[in-house]
């Protein structure tokens, strides 16, 4: 039995957990006393402090983030009933700042603020020892990559096979958004290319397909974006995929050229537009060249096959409804495979609540401390973009109506008929989740049939959206597009549906 437990709750089994395989990399001679143990947020408290027990652990260490704080705080309460000779230790981002008020903090042992690679062998070596720190809360400074050990090699042939790896050449970003944690990490601190390539190469060598760069600005050093390109480049094999976050205004030709040779599905680029409004931009201190970030989203859409996932926040301050449909009109016109309509969330640490009293910004008290209204926002019509941003996931993002939406979306203002569309989902359904997917289909023909009375234009939406529906392998016509008289398709022998889906590598947020 392990006498170091260092556990997480993921958000789903997918996502494997970086910081802990981080963090067992680096307790040199403590590693082999040490054991990992992943859970999922579908978990219960009790199963996972069930499992915890089992593990027999000296020390737990515990892995603390915005998706998980209120699941793990449970279970950190329970375990000082059942266990509480177990020193639990927290680390993670949503406990790095902040931490007089939080009851996760209260409950446990000690916690590390900040990057623990280094201090949370030092603890631990401390404690087994026999000795006891007298200060609760430490704060680890940003540790070099020259003192960490890589931790890929803990990757197994499990999570090779059925997760997406997460991989960092550089911690650190060299901008201030002040919505991001990320603000708060400078300066960019880069690992050793050749060691890195090396570890690369070795995760390739086991089959690897799936990276996900977690790097805030891929595209920075020009020099090493460069030479990661060329590495996977050289190394190119189907099924290769590899994410990238980057700086939407710098893409100078050395990396174009590069980017312009990979294949259809290898590349996915994350590109965090935020906001096209320049009072915005300014108040939460954000650079960008909103000229040249088009101009490059233009150029990536009519030039390669990069799959382009963008961003953009409603609830920022300054930000009118108004605007932040302008902007989402801009930006779909660009192009992007997908747009993902983010809700501000006041996370622990950042300066946005600098605005809170200027801009009447609320936020939930509760994780993910999504903001419910502002000055220019009120809660109902919060409510009502965050409708938005699940109906345009589900039906945009996902694919499934890859024909048909565009059709739609063409009659003048992509964003305000969505949103047209939206209040009527939302009116007629009451629901945003756990619509069964031939329901989609009929309610927004029946959207578009109430709305758009044009025969000539409803028959061309209908065919459209019959491809969509038959595109996971149906062959029927849906009663509701009889009128069309759209033919059926013969079944194809010993046909196999597959569900038509965003796919999964494209969903790593």
């Amino acid at each position: 039995m392990p006498e170091i437990l260092l556990a997480t709750a993921n958000a789903r089994y997918s996502h494997a957990a970086f910081g802990l395989r981080y963090l067992l990399a680096n307790l040199g001679a403590l590693a082999e006393r040490a054991g990992l143990a992943e859970f999922e947020i579908s978990k219960s408290p009790h199963e996972i402090v069930e499992a915890i027990v089992g593990h027999e652990p000296k020390i737990l260490g515990l892995g603390i983030y915005i998706w998980n704080i209120r699941l793990l705080t449970e279970v950190v309460a329970l375990l000082k009933r059942v266990r509480p000779e177990i020193i639990i230790i927290l680390g993670g981002p949503e406990v790095s700042h902040e931490t007089e008020g939080q009851e996760i903090v209260h409950l446990a042992d000690f916690t590390i603020q900040g990057e623990g690679d280094i201090e949370f062998p030092k603890l631990c070596s401390a404690l087994l020892g026999g000795g006891r720190p007298l200060m609760p809360v430490i704060s680890a400074q940003p540790p070099h990559f020259s003192e960490m050990t890589l931790p890929y090699t803990l990757y197994t042939d499990d999570d090779i096979a059925h997760r997406v790896l997460y991989v960092e050449a550089s911690r650190g970003c060299p901008f201030t958004c002040e919505f991001c944690l990320s603000s708060l990490d400078i300066p960019v601190r880069a690992a050793p290319l050749e060691p890195f390539l090396a570890e690369m190469d070795g995760l390739l060598k086991r089959g690897a397909k799936q990276f996900k760069f977690v790097d805030r600005t891929f595209n920075l050093n020009m020099r090493v974006g460069a030479a990661i390109l060329r590495f996977f480049l050289d190394r190119i094999k189907p099924d290769l995929f590899l994410h990238f976050e980057m700086i939407p205004d710098r893409l100078p030709e050395e990396l174009r050229s590069l980017i312009q040779q990979f294949p259809t599905g290898a590349l996915q680029f994350e590109v965090g537009i935020q906001s096209f409004n320049p009072e915005v931009q300014s108040l939460i201190s954000r650079r960008q060249d909103n000229f040249k970030t088009m101009e490059n989203l233009r150029w990536l859409h009519e030039n390669t096959q990069v799959h382009i996932h963008a961003d953009l926040i409603i609830g920022l301050p300054g930000e009118t409804v108004e605007s932040f449909g302008k902007g989402f009109d801009t930006l779909k016109s660009l192009g992007p495979q997908e747009i993902q309509v983010g809700i501000l969330k006041r996370l622990r640490g950042t300066p946005i609540i600098r605005h809170d009293d200027a801009w009447h910004m609320v936020y939930s008290p509760q994780a993910p401390y999504e903001i419910l209204s502002n000055k220019l926002i009120p809660y109902e019509s919060m409510c009502r973009m965050k409708r938005f941003a699940r109906y345009w996931d589900m039906l945009a993002n996902s694919g499934r109506l890859a024909r048909s939406l565009p059709c739609l979306l063409d009659q003048g203002s992509a964003f305000w008929r969505f949103l047209d569309l939206s209040d009527w989902l939302w009116k007629t359904t009451r629901q945003t989740h756990a619509i069964a997917l031939t329901r989609l289909f009929e309610l927004v023909f029946q959207y578009a049939k109430d709305t758009l009375k044009d025969p000539a234009w409803l028959r061309v939406f209908a065919l459209a959206l019959c491809d969509d529906y038959r595109q996971d392998g149906r062959t029927d016509v849906p009663t509701y597009l009889a009128e069309f008289e759209i033919p059926a398709l013969p079944k194809p022998e010993g046909h196999r549906r597959q569900a038509t889906i965003r796919q999964a590598r494209h969903q790593m947020d």
